[in-house]
């Protein structure tokens, strides 16, 4: 948990703008990267959310997004087998720009098309039952490598300018991790 939000930066309207447009073309690559279909994916449950729309104990300091898992209901259902998964990416504005002042070859839109990429990443493998959710923390560091390995393989042949600093940026997320050199 973090600071009020209030005190942390918050990304403007431009900047909001970028935010949309980058998250509307990573739905679209992960979508074709699963070969998922647009009603597949509408059935995917989550939601992107910037600062100004998190609670106080969906901001952390640190990661520049976060997935939290919560347990929707249809409005005409009452029963619990109608429950489902509610994947809310909850993205650290403050992180972000923090981040882009300190490394200023980085750009918003490149940098948070690879952040939204790959927690849409995650949010399919654990829609697919692929990865748990409530996995150890041994296999989430692994879990995050094979994420990232994975996003990189989608975003490495896209033609946005600014991309390739951001694919640097993460180079040291795809060293291989299980011995043979597979993600």
């Amino acid at each position: 948990m973090c600071k009020p939000s209030e005190k942390l930066l918050k990304f403007n309207s431009d900047q909001i703008k970028a935010v949309n447009l980058a998250a509307a073309m990573a739905e679209e690559l992960v979508s074709n990267f699963y070969k998922m279909s647009a009603s597949q994916w509408l059935h995917r449950r989550y939601d992107i959310k910037t600062l100004s729309d998190l609670s106080a104990s969906e901001i952390v300091d640190g990661p520049f997004a976060q997935i939290i898992r919560y347990e929707g209901h249809h409005k005409d259902r009452t029963l619990g087998s109608a429950a489902y998964d509610l994947y809310k990416i909850c993205l650290q504005d403050h992180a972000v720009m923090a981040s882009l002042e300190l490394n200023p070859d980085l750009q918003l839109f490149p940098f948070i098309l690879y952040i939204v990429t790959h927690e849409l990443i995650h949010v399919v493998r654990f829609s697919k039952f692929i990865q748990y959710f409530d996995a150890a923390p041994e296999e989430r560091m692994t879990e995050e490598k094979r994420v990232h390995a994975k996003t990189h393989e989608i975003l490495k042949s896209v033609n946005v300018p600014g991309l390739e600093p951001v694919l640097a940026f993460y180079g040291e997320w795809r060293i291989p991790y299980d011995g043979l050199g597979n993600p």
